[in-house]
Parts: structure tokens; sequence; C-alpha cells
């Protein structure tokens, strides 16, 4: 709502009386106006909600193990992701197929050959062709459909659970529907799970077994218990989804198009030919006689041929050894590959590897990078071989110390060992059977950056190498075991952007909080310092994600005052969030800053690369990411997705609409420079200056958007469409990326660690950023290329009969009497010219490894003409559809007397006469090629020369 209509809320509120009034008078125009729109919507959507009435949802009691004490029935727990069933697949299909006016308008041909005044060919002439249309979009329908998604859900045996069904789940199996936990074979009930396929995170969470259950002295002990769940009603959360199964390409669509204009030709030249004939007798039976005759300047085959040319440009892709992996999910857009301006991509998994590496450790006053570990390692060691730390002087020794153990504390990894022989025998007792060697040690944590940490840890000398709900251990250098209780912990939240734990040293009893998180959060929890702000922009300049550690230490009389208001503030009926928070917010207060952290997320193999080669090739690239924005500025310089000479306009951040209108007027005298925004910001200026932002950022170069949330994500991708009519298309490997790819003309996946959600969401699927490249600049760019060939002949080749039929007309007095009769007309439509026509999907104008080395033919399209004259790399297999059509031809001479002159074609009249019409037709196309590439020649004519 505008600021306008929070001010006049109270005239509004005085006015409305007369407001009815006013509408009452003018009733009746308001209904011709457009009223009568509104009260038909109306009444279709209330009988709608009538016919859809859905059952109420409810809160449920499930009972364990007893279905006859269930008092309602649930549905089965089967997913069915059919599109269609039996009723509406017929009609379905025939509506997405004639909702095109090319294929309506065959429809319309077809069925006028049933009436026999308008017949004028065999009905096998014109429906064949069309069924075997219709029969070849269906299966390719069919055939995209059922590998998206229901061989997918066969795979996944689990439909016969029911809503009572107790499971033995194992480990690594794959839990495919909502569970109650109820035990493990962990004493403490701890369990690991995750939720790549859900929310495409593929970091482990830890949930703990219901309490009564797991105190059960035996697994067997579940059956004989009598109990029950009392769920609340189900909720919409991440689980929802909304996807489309097809998408229709420019290419159709502008086809589509095409193919309206040549109606309007055969319209005209059907009118003329009446017109010249005078309007004698009944003259519309033979205008639309002439509309028959003329109907293959829109050849029926074009569909035909495309179609199969987009399943074969599927299977090259997905056959080419240099990009593994990539999967084709769709039978329709291929050549959108070809026609791309704008790049959208995630940042984490996308063009990097979403694996953090450690790399910097800074304390204040001394830095330690990669190259300098060894001294930490040896302060370590030094400092668990002394009897005592230094008390009256902190030296660089003991501050090392005191920062490595608070990171090797404060976080929520959990070491977990792999069984000797598998899973195997009662799982009660699979601990026995585990090894507890560090070689066979992993750690498992709700984020990478945590593990990242404790891996450092361990390899300077402090090693974590048991934890359970209520301690953990840690292994010195030396051998020796360091036990610490936890008293609490809070978790990290995106709102609150850190954690903390209290812990308990065994051996002398001491209480200490610590806490990490980032800087935002941390500066005003820590006690003053002049170097933490400056220190956490280097880093990010550097790439690298920051944490800032710290301390503080409790007395008991300090913890148990702080235990009892906490457990307090947790039993409260009311704002029980908001109280605990703020008896947690008063701990945090003063804290002794230890370090600050810096792990890195390292680069894709070939990203840089692949990004200044898709620049080089006129694609514009935009990079949105959840993260800060000195990260993914940082990121986009060390990426190469800002090259080295451009300059970087950092957005900043606006609240109001006079701080937007400024900031853009200081953004629109900035030329030439890539543009950096947070998505709070993005939100202030698409809200009061949506058209004007759009226009400055499209002129960018490169755009990166930051702290941004999907459904930002694809709300940019639909302006990007909306504004600019620009082909887009969307990269990313989350479940987070889903709704940016969808919204996208052209979805790409990437399969990666944080699941296949991504990847069976879109059109594409590749393991590696950089196959984009290909994918894009060699068969995006022939598959473009070879569909615009292969339309044009098709409906040049419809031309050549439409004409020799309008000159025969015109020689016999203007009669609508066809040229060619019964097979000849469907044979010159298909097997005298369909494989060297269809050949036309082998054709390539450069080798593939030029067309990587000079992504500027990416921007190019050569207009084709004729086969002949337009191939450049002639494949064995095209001059065997050369031959292959001649001898079709011949063949017909000998199987099909009654259409042809055999007598005449045999003379050497119809020799010279055939020799002297190819060369009035081809000579000149020669001349006018020959000169072209003389004065204008193609961009790739120096490379092959």
């Amino acid at each position: 709502m505008s600021e306008e209509g929070f001010e006049n809320d109270e005239s509004d509120y005085h006015t409305l009386p007369r407001a009815r009034i006013s509408q009452r008078k003018r009733g009746l125009e308001w209904f011709i106006c457009g009223g009568w729109k509104f009260l038909c919507t109306s009444c279709s959507d209330w009988l709608i909600n009538i016919c859809r009435r859905k059952k109420e949802l409810k809160a449920r009691t499930v009972w364990l193990g007893c279905p006859e004490k269930c008092e309602e029935k649930y549905p089965k727990n089967a997913i069915k992701n059919q599109k269609y069933n039996i009723f509406t697949f017929i009609p379905g299909v025939l509506y997405e197929q004639f909702k095109f006016f090319l294929n309506l308008y065959f429809l319309i041909v077809s069925c006028s050959q049933f009436v026999p005044a308008l017949k004028i060919g065999y009905l096998y002439t014109y429906w064949a062709p069309l069924l075997m249309c219709k029969k070849n979009l269906i299966n390719l329908h069919q055939i995209s459909f059922t590998e998206y998604g229901t061989k997918k859900m066969l795979k996944s045996n689990c439909s016969g659970y029911c809503r009572w069904s107790c499971l033995i789940m194992l480990f690594n199996q794959r839990i495919p529907s909502d569970m109650v936990f109820l035990r493990t074979s962990e004493k403490t009930g701890s369990c690991f799970i995750r939720t790549d396929q859900l929310d495409g995170e593929t970091d482990w969470k830890l949930k703990v077994a219901v309490s009564c259950t797991q105190r059960l002295p035996a697994l067997g002990d579940l059956f004989s218990i009598n109990a029950y769940v009392y769920a609340q009603k189900p909720q919409l959360d991440i689980h929802s989804f909304e996807g489309t199964f097809t998408r229709v390409g420019l290419l159709d669509l502008e086809l589509n198009q095409l193919t309206k204009a040549l109606f309007l030709a055969l319209v005209a030249l059907s009118v003329v030919m009446v017109t010249l004939q005078g309007f004698v007798g009944p003259w519309y039976r033979n205008l639309f006689r002439f509309l028959l005759l003329f109907s293959y300047i829109i050849p029926i085959s074009l569909r035909v041929n495309l179609d199969m040319g987009k399943a074969a440009y599927g299977w090259m892709i997905m056959k080419d050894d240099n990009i593994p992996g990539t999967v084709v999910r769709t039978s329709t857009i291929p050549e959108e590959l070809g026609r791309l301006v704008y790049l959208l991509t995630d940042k984490t998994g996308t063009l990097t590897q979403n694996e953090m590496i450690f790399k910097r450790l800074h304390l204040g006053t001394v830095s330690y990078g990669t190259d300098t570990m060894d001294e930490i390692q040896s302060h370590i060691i030094n400092s668990y071989s002394q009897s005592s730390a230094p008390k009256v002087r902190k030296s660089v020794s003991s501050r090392i110390h005191e920062a490595v153990k608070a990171i090797a504390l404060c976080h929520n990894v959990t070491p977990v060992y792999e069984s000797r022989a598998g899973v195997s025998g009662e799982t009660e007792y699979a601990e026995v059977d585990q090894d507890f060697s560090d070689e066979n040690r992993a750690y498992q944590a709700s984020s990478p950056d945590e593990v990242a940490l404790v891996q450092w840890t361990e390899s300077v000398g402090l090693t974590l190498v048991n934890r359970d709900l209520t301690s953990m251990q840690l292994k010195t250098p030396g051998g020796h075991i360091l036990t610490y209780y936890i008293l609490q912990i809070f978790p990290f939240t995106s709102e609150s952007k850190r954690m903390g734990i209290i812990v308990r040293d065994e051996s002398s009893g001491e209480i200490t909080f610590y806490m990490k998180g980032a800087d935002v959060a941390m500066s005003t929890i820590v006690q003053y310092n002049d170097w933490l702000e400056e220190e956490c922009g280097n880093m990010a300049r550097e790439g690298l994600r920051t944490l800032v550690v710290a301390k503080k230490s409790l007395t008991e009389e300090q913890y148990q005052d702080f235990e009892s208001r906490y457990n307090q503030a947790k039993l409260s009926i009311h704002d029980r969030n908001l109280k605990v928070a703020a008896v947690v917010e008063s701990l945090e207060r003063e804290m002794e800053l230890l370090c600050l952290t810096g792990v890195e997320d390292q680069l894709q193999a070939d990203v840089r690369p692949t990004l200044e080669m898709l620049r080089n090739a006129g694609i514009k690239i935009w990079m949105l990411t959840g993260d800060k924005l000195e990260t993914a500025t940082c990121i986009a310089k060390s990426s190469h997705l800002v090259s080295r000479t451009q300059d970087i306009h950092i957005f900043r951040p606006v609240t109001t609409r006079g701080e937007a209108h400024l900031e853009l007027n200081a953004f629109r005298r900035k030329h030439d420079c890539a543009l950096v925004i947070s998505g709070d910001s993005l939100e202030v200026c698409l809200k009061y200056y949506e058209h004007e932002f759009v226009e400055l950022a499209c002129q960018c170069p490169a755009v990166v958007c930051c702290r941004c949330s999907p459904t930002q994500k694809a709300h940019i991708v639909k302006l990007l469409q909306h504004h600019t009519g620009k082909r887009t298309c969307a990269i990313g490997d989350g479940g987070n990326d889903v709704s940016m790819i969808q919204a996208a003309d052209c979805g790409i996946g990437i399969e990666g660690k944080e699941g296949k959600q991504a990847s069976l969401a879109a059109d594409f699927s590749i393991t590696q950023f950089k196959h984009i490249g290909r994918l894009l600049m060699v068969h995006g760019r022939n598959s473009y290329k070879r569909s615009a060939a292969l339309g044009q002949f098709v409906m040049h080749r419809g031309l050549i009969i439409s004409t020799m039929q309008a000159v025969f007309s015109s020689v016999f007095y203007f009669a609508s009497v066809p040229l060619y009769q019964g097979f000849l007309m469907v044979g010159y439509a298909t097997i005298y010219t369909m494989f060297p026509v269809f050949s036309l999907v082998l054709d390539q104008d450069v080798k593939p490894e030029m067309a990587l080395l000079y992504p500027e033919l990416y921007k190019d399209l050569t207009k084709l003409l004729m086969v002949a004259l337009t191939i450049r790399t002639w494949h064995w297999l095209m001059v065997v559809a050369e031959f292959l059509s001649l001898g079709c031809y011949v063949a017909s001479l000998a199987f099909l007397n009654e259409y042809f002159d055999v007598a005449f074609i045999t003379t050497v009249t119809f020799l010279w006469k055939v020799s002297a019409i190819t060369v009035v037709s081809c000579l000149p196309l020669y001349i006018l090629k020959y000169l072209k590439r003389k004065f204008s020649p193609p961009s790739y004519s120096k490379l092959t020369s």
C-alpha cells in the first residue's frame, strides 16, 4: 500500500456511504463498462468452490500399532504425479495441441475432405500425415513426462505404509513419508537426518527420539505399549510444490506467428485466383478449393520435422562425452539454448563447490594463514605439555590455546564411526562393532562451516572424539582425553545469526559460555575493540566466510541464577520465545573477543574461463545469492563474473522512496560498471521505481544480488522477461533454486551436494558448471541454427509446389483442379524430400572446438535458403540421405506407372529441360551467395579458411 493510502484512511471512511449512492446511480453504466465480467467471474468462482470443496483438515490421533482404534480413515501413503487421468487425457492432449494455429489449420483442412464438393484428393493424403504428427507429439510429450516423474516414483516402494505403521530404518536409508522418531540404537536417543530432497540442504540435522519410548528396555517393547500420537492438522510448509510439466519454446511461438502470416498470403492468393476467374458459378466453393490446393504453403510436415529434430538434438546432448552425465528432461526447447541473453546463477554449490576449507585465524594483533598453521600446532602442543598456563599476562600461545579450544567446543558437530562389517544383527548393539580409530572418524553437523572448523582443530592437535547430548570429549596432542559437560546449548537461527554453548570442565569445574556468529550480530556483544570491523571486511574481500568467536567465564552462582530464569522462561505459556531470548541476551554482554575465523568456499573447476566465455558470447550474467554483500562481491571478482577492467557500483542500503531515488540517480551517472545490490534495497527499488531500476540494471555487464530469498530470485527472472522480452536461463543446485529455475525460459539444474531437487525440476541437468559452456556454445548454437534451417526449407518446399499449382491453374483458365493426384502429393512432402531435408540436423558450420574458442559466434545466425547452398560440413549420412531419396523416386517409376509418364521421362528432351530448369533456378542463388560471401562474409569464414 502506498503512503497516500495510509493518510486517507479516515477520509475514505467518511465518504464511503456517498460512494455507494454514487455507484447506485451509475449501476447500468457500471454493468455495461465491465460489471458483467465481474459478475460472471464471481459466479464462476462460486461454482468452482462448490464443485471443488475440499475436505476440512483437522488434527488427528494415531494409535501406535493399533489400526482398529483409528477413528477416521486416512488416505494411503501413495503419491500420484500424473498429469492426466483416464477421463482428461484425450481432451487435455487435444487442447494442448490444437490451441496452436498451425495444428488447428491442419485439422480444419483434413476435415474439409469429408465434404464431397471440397474433396480434391484421397482422405489418407491429409489424415495420414496429421495422425502421424499427433502421434509423434503425444509420444514425445509422454516420454518427457514419464522421465520427469513417474519412473522416479516407482523406485520408492512405500505406498503400503499406513498411518499406524512402525518401521525400522537403517543407516543411509531414505524415508519417503512423515514419521515420528521413537527410538534409536544410540543410548542418548540422538540421530542425524538430512532433508536434501525437501529443501536442498545437505547438512545433517540432529533429532532426538521421544524420551518415553527411548527409555524402553528393548526394541520389542514398542509393540506392547498402549500409546498414541496426537498431531496438528497438515500445514503448508516447504513440502508444498508448484511446478510445470511442459514448456513452449520461442521458436515454436515464432513459427505459429509465421503460420498466420502464410495463411493470410494463402487467402490473398486464393482470392486473386477467384477474382481472375470472374466469380463465376459457386465462387465461394472455388475459393475454398483454392485454399485447399494452396494449403501446401503451410506444410503439415513442418511440425513433424521440427519435433523429430528436437528429439535428435536431445540425444546428441546426452551422448556427448565431453559433458558426461547431462540429462535432457524436455523435448520441446533445446534450441532455446542458442538464444539466451540473460543467465541467472546461484553462488553456493553452483559457482562454488560447497566445500569449506579453513583459511585464516586472526587474533587481533597477529594473523595466521594456510602457510603458518604449523606455528599454531606447535603452540597447542606446548600449551598442553605445560602444567599450567600463564596467569598474569596472556601470551600469544595462551591466546591461541583459548581460541582453538573455543572453536573445538562451540559447535553442533558430532563425530561418527562406521561399523566394521556393515549393519547386521541387533541394532541395539550396533555400537559394539564400531571402529573408534582416527582414520574411521567422520563429522556430521548442520553446517559445512562447522565441519571445516572442527576438522581444522583436529589438524592442529585438538580433536573431537566423542559427543552426546550431555557431554563432549576432546583429545589433546599428547593423547589425553578432556571431558566437558554440556550445560546449555543455543542453536543458530537466521534471526540471531549466532550460536552459543555453556560447558563445564570436568577437571577444574570451570563454567564457560562460548559464542560464535556473524560479525553484524557479535560486534555489539563483544568488548570494545578497534580491529574486528576492519578485519572482517578484509576477509570478506578475500572471499572468506567469517565467524567471530567469544567467551565469558561464569561463576557457579551466576550460572544457577541464569538456569532458573531460563527454565522459568521456557515454561511460559505466552510469548515463550521472546522471554527465552531475553534471558539469553542478558548473558550476552561484554564477552571477551577471542578470534576471527575465515573459511573459504572453493570455486568449481573452470568457473573463470566458463564465465568469461559466456560474457564474450554476449550473455549477461546475474548472480543471485543469499550470502552477504562482501562475500558475494569477492566471489564475483574471483570467479571473473566481473572482469578486471570493470568498476563495481555497490548500491547503498535504502529503506525509503527518497533514498532509492537519490541512489538510482547516482547509479545512472555510472557507465559500464557492475552492480551489487542487497535484497532489501532491491525490494524498495522495485516497489517505487521498478521500470527505471530494471532499465538501468539491464545496461550493466553483470549484476550481483545478495541476501536474496527464493521468492526474490523467481521475481527477478520474471521482471527480466517482462521488461526486456529476452530469453532467460536460470541455473542452480539446491531446492531454494527451484522457483528461479522454473520461472526462467530455460532451466538448468546441477546435481550437487544439495540433492537432486533442482536437477529434477530443470529442463537440462548437468554435473558441473563448466559444462554449461559446451551446452550453450556448441549444442545450443547448433540446435538453433539447424531448427531455423529446417523450418525455412520445409516452408520453401511447400512454396515450390504451391507456385507450380498456381501456374497450372492460371494456364487452365483458373480451374481449381490439383496438379498432382493422390500419392504423389504425399510422397513429395515425405519420402521424396524427407531424408535430405532432415539431414540438416547433422550440419555444422564450424567445429565444436572452434565454437568454444570463439564464443562470439554464438551471436551469429546465418539466413539459410537451400540445403545444397548452406551445408558446410557434409556428413556421410547426408550423402546416404541424398541417394536414398533418389532411390525412392526411381522405385516409384516402377511401381506407380499410373502417376508417371515413363516414356517421356526417359527421353533426352526431359533430361535437358530438367537440367535447364535446375541451372536457371540455382545459378542466380550461387551468384548471390558468392557476392554475399565476397562483400559480407560470415563471422566464421576466416576461421574455416
